[in-house]
């Protein structure tokens, strides 16, 4: 059924890089966060300034992941613990919250200058699941989902949005862990092991093929089609329009 196994029934979508091109603003917004951190703890205790790599750094220990986590995860990388802070920290405090809050407060500053853009690709593949009547939903570890949603133009294209909000006040676990889109195939009233995961993060494909999915698909927009099929994806396109096209490999 387009593009994947006939015992496909409900389809779940990552948001960043997987339907909407605000991952390179993501990986953007946390360089300039962790540089500026960064080159504060040079200056506090002499050692020299490395950046952060807006590829190597963003796709092992950020990408898909809570804000939180993902913070935790690249100052572990650098031998760095933080205290974890409150959610009401300033943006910029020497917290893992707080260096959170400044890299969101920075990501919706490019986004509103940017705006967003859906793939014109993944547009068309959602439309065609629409008109097939099949369930649809995203699955994000951001609080801003349901604004990019809107601000894309896609919001009314999904019944369900289990995103950053919904997890923390269901207390789910972030990717990689499967929660969240065990929490979406639930909503949808389907098991598992009919539903198909879309990702483009590691993190996010390593979730999917935790939960069981019946199909885990890795999008492909950096050149890692490698690293996400080691991490468990079934199949790697492009871009969803290769589905349509029936150029998945």
């Amino acid at each position: 059924m387009l593009g994947l196994p006939d015992t496909i029934r409900a389809y779940l979508f990552d948001l960043d890089g997987v339907l909407t091109q605000t991952a390179t603003v993501h990986a953007a917004a946390w360089k300039d966060m962790f540089d500026s951190f960064l080159r504060e703890e040079a200056g506090r205790d002499g050692t020299p300034f490395v950046p952060f790599d807006a590829t190597a750094d963003y796709d092992t220990y950020v990408d898909g992941r809570p804000r939180q986590d993902g913070t935790r995860a690249f100052l572990a990388s650098r031998g760095i613990r933080l205290p974890e802070g409150s959610d009401d920290d300033a943006p910029g405090t020497r917290t893992v919250r707080g260096l959170g809050n400044a890299k969101n407060v920075t990501v919706l500053a490019m986004i509103k200058e940017r705006g967003v853009r859906a793939y014109p690709g993944s547009v068309a593949y959602l439309h065609r699941l629409r008109d097939a009547g099949l369930p649809r939903a995203v699955v994000s570890s951001s609080a801003n989902c349901r604004d990019v949603l809107r601000a894309a133009g896609i919001d009314e294209l999904f019944e369900v949005v289990v995103d950053g909000v919904v997890a923390h006040r269901e207390e789910l676990a972030g990717k990689p862990a499967p929660d969240t889109y065990l929490a979406a195939a639930r909503l949808l009233g389907v098991e598992p092991a009919h539903a198909a995961v879309f990702e483009d993060a590691l993190a996010g494909v390593a979730s999917g093929r935790a939960g069981g999915f019946g199909c885990v698909v890795g999008v492909d927009r950096v050149g890692q089609a490698g690293e996400l099929r080691a991490h468990g994806a079934d199949t790697v396109v492009r871009d969803l329009a290769d589905l349509l096209a029936g150029e998945a490999p």
